[in-house]
């Protein structure tokens, strides 16, 4: 079957390419253009592929309402309203511009994750090379189906999903014409404890979606990313700040500079050491094959003495026969005198 694959701005992402970072800036610039510039810049640093944004104002993603529908209960954000939360997380449309153009001045990806059909005509006005669809906009099938119409590739968070659901936003990207679809196995919650992820799931994802897939990753380190890589994931998302006690609304469960770094470095290492099926003989082995066991002789003998299992032992270094030859040995004379510690040869033996 041939590997599920998608190219963003010119990298090829699959199983078989080294897993793919997204650092996920969000509401991390806490009001500050400066902020989020130095964000895109330590991401840049730390050898993430691509920084991404979340592109929607408050009127486009709720309604300025008080009730008990709009108000958040437990968890980060307990007690505000959705639209006060989002007021103060959303990132300015106006910034949009001096960020791509950041970024791509320092070589890194930009893209963002689009909240409605206004957020997508201004990423593709400033040349978006994919989109990313959120975990509680998955089932937002026209949304994904006019993302899907740019002939971008999409990625799509599958937190709250179920199987049915991931379908069909699957469907409506295709639908829609997108062949180039990524799926996240994601837990919403903020932060998500590891025993919630269920990594196991990934795998399941692949082969029952048959797409490129990766992970959204809420957790507070980066063990769940990295062990991921080693059930298929090709993609990790995680939140990225300058301070995790900065105060925003995202900090406090988002990677700081040194973490994104060492989960670059950390998710490379476990996908070269997946490797391949191979029991042959490495090249750092080369050297030490002679201090593997063989038999040796413990005792001066002399020609014609016949070998017992007190002559010969099986010991460290590995210049005589193989230890499984034992018993062949045993009963047979030797035909020449022989010192302690000589290695048990084919031609010494009678």
């Amino acid at each position: 079957m041939k590997t599920p694959s998608i190219v963003i701005d010119g990298r090829r992402i699959a199983i078989d390419e080294p897993p793919y970072v997204i650092a996920e800036l969000s509401a991390n610039h806490n009001g500050k253009l400066e902020t989020a510039l130095r964000i895109i810049d330590e991401a840049k640093k730390a050898g993430a592929d691509a920084i991404k944004l979340q592109t929607y104002r408050p009127d486009t993603i709720t309604l300025d309402c008080d009730s008990e529908d709009f108000r958040i209960h437990g968890g980060l954000w307990d007690g505000r309203t959705l639209y006060e939360l989002y007021e103060e997380a959303h990132m300015p449309w106006e910034w949009h511009k001096p960020l791509f153009e950041h970024a791509r001045k320092l070589g890194i990806t930009i893209f963002s994750s689009p909240f409605d059909t206004t957020a997508v005509d201004l990423l593709e006005d400033l040349g978006a090379p994919a989109y990313k669809i959120a975990s509680f906009e998955a089932v937002d099938l026209p949304l994904i189906e006019y993302a899907a119409s740019t002939g971008k590739p999409i990625i799509i968070s599958t937190g709250m999903a179920d199987s049915e659901e991931i379908q069909d936003a699957i469907d409506a990207a295709k639908g829609a014409g997108c062949d180039q679809i990524a799926i996240l196995h994601c837990v919403s919650g903020y932060p998500a404890s590891p025993e919630e992820y269920n990594l196991y799931t990934i795998p399941d994802m692949i082969q029952q979606f048959g797409l490129v897939t990766g992970l959204s990753d809420h957790t507070i380190d980066n063990t769940t990313a990295i062990t991921s890589v080693a059930l298929g994931a090709s993609l990790i998302e995680k939140h990225v700040s300058l301070d995790r006690h900065g105060g925003g609304p995202d900090d406090s469960f988002s990677l700081e500079p040194p973490e994104l770094s060492a989960l670059c470095r950390n998710a490379n290492t476990a996908w070269q050491a997946l490797g391949k099926v191979d029991y042959g003989r490495k090249a750092s082995e080369q050297t030490n094959v002679k201090f593997r066991r063989s038999l040796y002789f413990v005792t001066d003998l002399k020609a014609g003495d016949v070998i017992t299992e007190e002559v010969v032992r099986s010991v460290r270094p590995g210049y005589g026969v193989s230890p499984k030859d034992m018993c062949k040995i045993i009963g047979k004379k030797v035909n020449a005198d022989v010192k302690k510690a000589t290695p048990v040869k084919e031609d010494l033996l009678s």
